[in-house]
């Protein structure tokens, strides 16, 4: 008994010291690299751990002696927590990073949040600072993912009306191969579906009522999407973050990425600072990293591979500069996101969204 004590305990040490890659809600630390520990940050997030792995790694790089505490959340979860924290039930991180922007804008006009003054070095577009307390850090499109060996060409589509066109066209081809988020379960997923329906009303009603005809498949995250076209699953999938799809298309070259050519959708993932923050001063020297140019670089070339000042990606269908196009549709940080968040309006979107597809979701 003794022997199985001792065997948990290291284990449980290794655990919490390995910088292993993390499932939603667990915890990882990266240990400081001079091997002695003097200070700690504490990163609560809804993102992917291997998206953020090459910034905290070259964030170490600017301070030794710092361990960072990750602690990986789904979005929704991730909110339900910070609202703990705010209001003194829970333990807060020092920084909150998530990519449903509007759960943090609805933080911060809670009072959860406190203001942050970034560097004048930091290069931060107006759509993506609220009041100092939320910032974007990223430029990532909402793309169409697709199979390559099993769509072909004349069928992938190039825009929202395209994709409705097609699964009209085709229902056979394509029934319960249509992949997309779960909006009830998905932070990021409903701020997508919402805004969509807000950029082009028409068009989004007709998109899914052919997605709700073709039987989707569900699901809560990024990742299981595209896990589920690279295992034949799912042909096609819309409304995907553009740096997921491009990382899972540097593995699997049979995915094919198309920016959609009427509109894209463009959303900066949020930081914050909690009110609560036990160590302010340090999720802000992490969010001035995120802010400045070496950050964006190592975002760009290792993490989030889309920049606005740079052209698309190699393999990426689409226009080449999103916002010289007019196509690019920033998701503005501010006050506007609140209506995505307001209780009512949320639950009667997502309830008009489940009687389309509740009698053909595939779980």
């Amino acid at each position: 008994m003794r022997g199985r004590k001792i065997l948990a305990a290291l284990l449980a040490a290794l655990a919490s010291w390995s910088p292993a890659a993390a499932i939603e809600g667990q915890r990882v630390v990266f240990p400081a690299l001079s091997g002695q520990e003097s200070v700690r940050l504490i990163i609560h997030a809804a993102t992917d751990l291997e998206a953020m792995r090459p910034l905290i790694l070259d964030f170490q790089d600017t301070a030794p002696d710092l361990a960072v505490d990750v602690t990986d959340y789904v979005t929704n979860d991730l909110f339900r927590e910070a609202q703990l924290a705010c209001s003194g039930e829970a333990k807060s991180g020092d920084i909150l990073l998530s990519s449903s922007v509007d759960q943090l804008v609805r933080l911060a006009n809670d009072g959860c949040a406190q203001p942050h003054q970034p560097l004048a070095s930091s290069k931060i577009k107006d759509w993506a600072n609220w009041r100092d307390e939320v910032f974007g850090f990223t430029f990532e499109p909402v793309v169409f993912v697709y199979d390559r060996a099993r769509v072909p060409k004349e069928d992938v589509p190039e825009s929202h009306e395209a994709l409705a066109d097609l699964l009209r066209r085709n229902p056979l081809r394509y029934h319960g191969r249509i992949g997309t988020y779960d909006i009830e379960a998905s932070g990021v997923g409903y701020l997508l579906a919402f805004n969509d329906s807000r950029q082009a009303p028409t068009t989004y009603g007709r998109l899914i009522e052919s997605v709700s005809r073709a039987a989707p498949v569900i699901r809560c995250c990024n990742n299981e999407v595209l896990g589920e076209i690279s295992n034949g699953g799912v042909r096609i999938a819309y409304n995907v973050l553009g740096s997921y799809a491009y990382a899972a298309a540097r593995l699997n070259p049979n995915l094919g990425i198309v920016v959609p050519r009427d509109y894209t959708l463009i959303l900066s993932r949020g930081a914050m600072i909690p009110k609560t923050a036990a160590n302010p001063a340090m999720g802000q020297r992490f969010l001035d990293y995120l802010l400045s140019e070496r950050g964006r670089a190592v975002a760009r070339e290792k993490s989030f591979f889309f920049a606005e000042d740079r052209p698309m990606p190699p393999g990426v269908e689409g226009p080449a500069d999103l916002m010289t196009s007019g196509v690019g549709r920033p998701i503005r940080i501010g006050p506007s996101l609140l209506a995505a968040q307001d209780d009512i309006q949320r639950r009667h979107f997502i309830g008009d969204w489940k009687r389309l597809i509740r009698n053909d979701v595939k779980r």
